[in-house]
């Protein structure tokens, strides 16, 4: 953090905001809680600033509530006498799940304005449950200190990022996303259910056990659809007796993926998600992209075939 803000504690007050309720202070503190345009535009609208992001908390209490004032209004379906109002309780209402998922968090936090660019990664520290918090550096990079976040947070938040983000990373290590690909490319709707964990060992290893199918030919989701349809291809493994058995699989996401053998991680216990990528030397592996098996009885077909290795110590590079 820097040396100015020991006194306020800016980057680490957001520990406080993990109790039950949150007290939220939408018109700044002691005031009144007043609505009236441009409010939702101005740079320090609560809702637009990137430290405030992390007050959000698992219930609050708005503060400043007065009879007349904007939480009183009267709607119709949700729809208000003013378009001003009926954008108020949308972004109050978008605030009420936004701790379900990590994604929703990033999103969140792309519209968000703050003095210095880091303070953006910054400021999700607590909201990405960091076990430790970064030391702050001002003239750092964006990409320096998300890299920082990301080697802080906890074994099962970092295999969020690896499991579901669909594309390699772009910005020096490829099995998690950049915070360039975060803030400007599409993400996950939410988080799907994973059982990775990525651990760290030392300053640059990061790894993790899990369950593999080392070869497997993946077909037919190497063209985006122009509409943004899920794609749908083939994934063709080799039995123990060495007889091929093929399997539809899906790609809701945009990035194409090449015809190719590739290593399958399984995400899931059922088989449904999976990581796929390039075995590399030395245990490594280097992540492609992501894909589902959405048919149960194809999911329930490849668990018979009893080729699933479990794979230790697996090098994410």
């Amino acid at each position: 953090m820097r040396r100015e803000e020991w006194k306020l504690d800016v980057p680490t007050i957001g520990a406080m905001y993990h109790q039950n309720r949150v007290v939220w202070y939408l018109s700044g503190l002691g005031r009144p809680l007043s609505l009236k345009e441009g409010d939702l535009e101005n740079d320090r609208c609560w809702f637009r600033r990137a430290w405030t992001l992390q007050e959000v908390g698992m219930e609050r209490v708005i503060a400043g509530d007065t009879p007349d004032g904007p939480m009183h209004a009267n709607h119709n379906g949700w729809k208000y006498e003013t378009e001003l109002l009926t954008r108020f309780h949308e972004q109050l209402w978008s605030m009420e799940h936004i701790l379900d998922t990590r994604f929703l968090m990033l999103e969140n936090m792309r519209n968000r304005v703050s003095t210095n660019p880091v303070d953006k990664v910054a400021g999700l520290a607590f909201c990405l449950f960091s076990k430790t918090i970064p030391a702050y550096y001002e003239n750092e990079s964006v990409e320096e200190a998300w890299s920082a976040l990301v080697n802080s947070m906890d074994a099962w938040g970092r295999g969020v990022l690896f499991s579901l983000y669909p594309e390699p990373g772009n910005a020096g290590t490829k099995w998690r996303p950049s915070w360039d690909q975060l803030m400007m490319k599409p993400l996950p709707p939410s988080d799907s259910p994973s059982n990775i964990s990525i651990d760290r060992v030392g300053m640059d290893e990061d790894w993790c056990n899990a369950h593999c199918i080392e070869t497997g030919l993946v077909r037919g989701l190497d063209v985006v659809d122009s509409e943004g349809n899920a794609r749908r291809g083939q994934l063709i493994v080799q039995g123990a007796d060495v007889t091929e058995h093929t399997f539809s699989i899906m790609a809701t996401h945009e990035y194409p993926i090449p015809e190719n053998a590739y290593t399958l991680i399984r995400v899931t216990w059922s088989f449904q998600y999976w990581v796929i990528g390039k075995r590399l030397s030395g245990r490594r592996f280097e992540k492609v992209s992501t894909l589902e098996i959405p048919d149960i009885e194809d999911r329930n077909r490849l668990r018979d075939l009893f080729i699933i290795e479990e794979c230790r110590n697996i090098i994410l590079v």
